[in-house]
């Protein structure tokens, strides 16, 4: 279990006691980003992908990732962001063998943002690696990357189109990767045909924050993880 800190907010000097929220590493143990009790909280007046996550250590099984930075928001309006300790990998422990994939624990969604932290999530259990914002911004929601794969996510309340199906696979397609879908309202039934001729899971994410396939593909996928 994480242990709590004090945090002041600089704005109003209220002071909080915080937890950071543990994350499920791909071999089913909790990962908890290590808090610096010493450290000050910072308010967060724009958004920068890099500022979002943080590189922590999996005790169990060893293997590093990228989680999102423990953020708090203040009575006052002002969102803060948590100091992280300095070591945010955490040692392994020795000859300690990966525990099979788990049942994934999913993320609450609220916001836009917590949307893409789901889908992060879901693919870093899947198995994918080096998880980052993608290079190229796509037309619409929010595009992140992995190891060989492409992802969207699309945060609207509008159902995903076909022509942004087509528009994720051209550009995997230019990156020699696989690609994958995620909204949050479901997909037109021309994008459904159309992601199924050309070999894109869809997958609708939930409140809960869980992906739900929506097509073979996407259940495959679930089923058998990274290759």
């Amino acid at each position: 279990m994480s242990e709590s800190v004090s945090v002041r907010c600089p704005a109003c000097r209220r002071e909080h006691l915080y937890a950071a929220p543990s994350y499920p590493c791909t071999c089913g143990a909790p990962v908890v980003p290590p808090l610096d009790p010493a450290g000050t909280a910072t308010a967060v007046t724009h958004r920068a992908w890099d500022d979002e996550w943080v590189s922590v250590r999996c005790t169990a099984c060893g293997r590093e990732g990228e989680w999102p930075r423990p953020e708090l928001g203040c009575a006052c309006g002002t969102l803060l962001r948590v100091p992280v300790a300095r070591a945010a990998s955490q040692e392994a422990e020795p000859a300690q063998a990966p525990a099979p994939r788990r049942a994934f624990q999913p993320i609450t969604i609220r916001t836009a943002r917590d949307a893409v932290t789901a889908a992060a999530v879901y693919l870093r259990w899947l198995g994918y690696r080096d998880i980052r914002r993608a290079d190229q911004r796509p037309t619409s929601g929010i595009g992140i990357a992995a190891h060989g794969l492409l992802a969207q996510v699309d945060p609207t309340v509008a159902p995903t189109s076909l022509r942004d199906v087509e528009c994720l696979w051209l550009t995997a397609m230019t990156e020699s990767a696989a690609c994958v879908y995620f909204s949050l309202s479901g997909y037109a039934p021309d994008a459904r045909s159309r992601a199924d001729t050309l070999g894109v899971p869809l997958f609708v994410l939930d409140l809960t924050g869980t992906p739900q396939p929506v097509n073979s593909l996407a259940d495959e996928l679930d089923a058998t993880g990274a290759h």
